[in-house]
């Protein structure tokens, strides 16, 4: 047994605690992204703000729901943040029409475990939602984060002149 946010006491398989456990490896990766000598010093502003986000995202998936949860979440903002700074990536990397195959250079196979790991919590939520409704702009959140790292390696492999590896 484990407890949530209150002292309420749940199996330690709860699928809250599951999915907390997923958005808590996704949050350490992108700790370890932002300690990465390659990656820009952009991308890194925007991680921590993710991190602190995923922090709040996770008291409030641990918080019963009787329960108030004194932190204020800043998804809908950031996710147009980080819709924005898509846009803005998107405009400037070459088009690539082609699935690609996770790999390229350190910097970028690490964003795409990131990215993978962004879309099991995506799912870890939408099964805790089916009992415990989370509000529909952390789902939103958490959809385009995977998204914003898929963006983030495509730039990545840009900025090192490496090309994407097709999938064939």
């Amino acid at each position: 047994m484990t407890s949530l946010r209150g002292g309420v006491r749940v199996p330690k398989d709860d699928i809250r605690i599951e999915a907390n456990g997923t958005i808590d490896l996704l949050n350490a990766l992108i700790g370890k992204l932002r300690v990465m000598p390659d990656i820009e010093e952009d991308w890194k502003s925007y991680l921590e703000e993710i991190q602190n986000e995923l922090m709040t995202e996770m008291s409030h998936v641990a918080t019963p729901q009787d329960k108030t949860n004194p932190r204020t979440l800043h998804v809908v903002e950031l996710t147009a943040k980080m819709e924005q700074k898509m846009d803005e990536v998107m405009a400037k990397i070459e088009e690539h029409s082609h699935f690609i195959v996770p790999t390229g250079s350190l910097a970028s196979a690490e964003i795409h475990i990131a990215r993978t790991i962004a879309r099991q919590a995506e799912r870890r939520l939408w099964t805790v939602n089916r009992d415990y409704p989370i509000d529909p702009a952390v789902m939103r959140f958490m959809n385009r984060l995977s998204d914003f790292l898929f963006v983030m390696t495509k730039e990545q492999l840009q900025r090192e002149g490496v090309a994407p590896e097709d999938w064939k």
